[in-house]
């Protein structure tokens, strides 16, 4: 017999991907919808999925285990975010203000706003300061339903920030419910002590800093901004080059802005995703849509700097690609944390159907970080991650607008959310 530790028996509805592993092409526009299932975990690992009569004849509960009524809940796997910023410092809703009156994201950059001015406050602020201000935020990443993110670095730009902000989120993993997946970005942005010299910023990065990284095991991911103003086509191959001679394995922000060719840099030298791709060209998208690489697409962005397009996610999902979406949670251009927000906006803003919404922000964004073993979809011998929603079915998620609509989330098989309210312990 089995020995249940965390049963949820009598699910209205659970909600899952099509498949466990990703979806693509025709395929995303499906989901697997069950009803009145039981499902039980043995510690963090999903052991069970079946109906009353299968769990009486196979399992059995353990002393203390927790059983939850689910008549009343949709039940979906944990939201996976695989692009956040999350390790800042300070806000900047004094740019914000002057995004509304017309100053582009670019104007504010070029009068040392923009990531700098973020850059500034990250050195500045403590350790312990900095995971205060990142713990409250992951706090309401969690009650939004997000139970696994990818955090990049890169608002130091020197070695001792980097690794202080690297170092705030495993300090973050190794208590909080939400799992953090780490990515080194220290190719952000070139820091003033190396304006108009970005090759020897990178060698920096790749004598002085990353080998740090690497000896610490900070990071699982390395990534770079490949774009006009920024690094180039040249420069990021040189770079990525060099990291995966070191073991990392590569992101790529592409073609946010302008297009020069990074989604085709990501594809030749087998990133995991390319993410932004707001600026693919034509060529681009047909090469990253045949391959393995996700295209991480990120809405919050167009939305947040009110730049009247998105990335082309329904030309990619036509052409049988990879789509996973996510929010860039940063201060900067896209200061949204909750991925039931983005789920909106893939189809309001992208032109995604409620189940293509539902796979780009559970298995498929697992796969973008290279998690879909573990989540993104409920299945025996993962983890145990999920929303429980007080709705009438999955399609009213993306119906009734502006509420919250998740009552209870379970991460690793603990329930760390009820009524709406956090209840773990640190």
């Amino acid at each position: 017999m089995i020995e249940i530790d965390l049963l949820i028996k009598n699910i209205k509805e659970l909600v899952n991907p099509s498949n466990d592993h990703v979806v693509r092409g025709k395929e995303l526009n499906s989901i697997k919808v069950s009803r009145n299932v039981w499902l039980g975990a043995i510690g963090e690992i999903i052991a069970f999925i079946g109906y009353e009569d299968d769990f009486e004849k196979s399992c059995k509960l353990s002393n203390d285990a927790i059983v939850v009524d689910g008549s009343d809940f949709v039940v979906f796997p944990g939201f996976v975010d695989p692009h956040t910023h999350l390790p800042f410092a300070g806000t900047r809703q004094d740019e914000f203000r002057l995004k509304l009156q017309g100053v582009s994201y670019q104007q504010i950059a070029e009068k040392g706003g923009g990531i700098k001015g973020t850059v500034r406050k990250t050195r500045d602020i403590s350790y312990n300061e900095l995971i205060d201000q990142s713990e409250k935020r992951l706090n309401q990443i969690l009650l939004s339903g997000t139970t696994t993110i990818e955090a990049k670095s890169g608002y130091g730009l020197d070695k001792e920030s980097e690794l202080k902000q690297l170092e705030v989120l495993r300090a973050l993993n190794s208590f909080h419910p939400v799992e953090i997946v780490p990515t080194f970005l220290g190719a952000h942005e070139i820091p003033e002590e190396y304006k108009g010299r970005n090759r020897e910023f990178l060698d920096f990065l790749i004598k002085e800093v990353i080998p740090e990284v690497k000896k610490r095991e900070l990071a699982e991911f390395v990534d770079i901004f490949c774009e006009k103003g920024y690094f180039s086509y040249e420069d990021a191959e040189y770079y990525i080059d060099k990291v995966q001679e070191l073991g990392f394995r590569i992101k790529i922000h592409s073609d946010e802005f302008y297009s020069n060719n990074a989604a085709l840099l990501a594809v030749k030298k087998k990133a995991v995703s390319a993410e932004h791709l707001i600026a693919m060209t034509s060529e681009e998208i047909e090469t990253i849509s045949s391959s393995d690489t996700a295209c991480v697409f990120l809405p919050g962005v167009s939305f947040f700097l009110k730049l009247g397009k998105y990335a082309p996610a329904r030309e990619v999902i036509d052409k049988n690609g990879i789509v996973a979406l996510g929010t860039d949670f940063n201060p900067g251009s896209s200061m949204v944390s909750s991925q039931l927000f983005i789920l909106l906006l893939g189809v309001f803003q992208m032109g995604l159907t409620i189940e293509e919404a539902i796979n780009t922000v559970t298995i498929n964004a697992a796969y973008a970080i290279n998690r879909q073993d573990k989540v993104g979809s409920i299945s025996i011998g993962k983890k145990m991650d999920l929303l429980l929603m007080d709705i009438p079915d999955y399609s009213y998620l993306a119906y009734h607008l502006g509420i919250n609509p998740i009552h209870t989330i379970i991460k690793s098989g603990e329930v760390v959310v009820k009524n709406r309210q956090l209840i773990f312990d640190k």
